[in-house]
């Protein structure tokens, strides 16, 4: 199992457009062969930095999802909503308490 984190600056104007899509993608997105688990995390204090943590089977099934026209379709609606470069780390778990 892999876990993947995407940290995202949106635009202050276009954060509100990124909640309504990722709230018409998350079951799909979740629902996707291999996804285990998704968890959508705001950092309040910027109010405009958002983080995807997704939990995969491996990294064969990120690597098909990031592949698909599901994560195009989303990926292409949330790309231009950026002030910032995206930035992602896939990571696996070292200690788990």
């Amino acid at each position: 199992m892999i876990n993947r984190i995407v940290k995202m600056e949106f635009d202050p104007d276009k954060v509100n457009n990124f909640r309504d899509l990722f709230s018409q993608q998350q079951l799909l997105i979740r629902h996707f062969p291999g996804c285990l688990h998704l968890e959508l995390w705001e950092h309040p204090a910027s109010g405009n930095t958002w983080f995807t943590f997704s939990q995969w089977e491996s990294e064969a099934a990120l690597d098909n999802y990031r592949h698909s026209d599901l994560f195009r379709e989303t990926w292409a609606a949330t790309k231009v909503l950026f002030n910032a470069k995206p930035v992602a780390w896939t990571v696996k778990t070292a200690v788990s308490l």
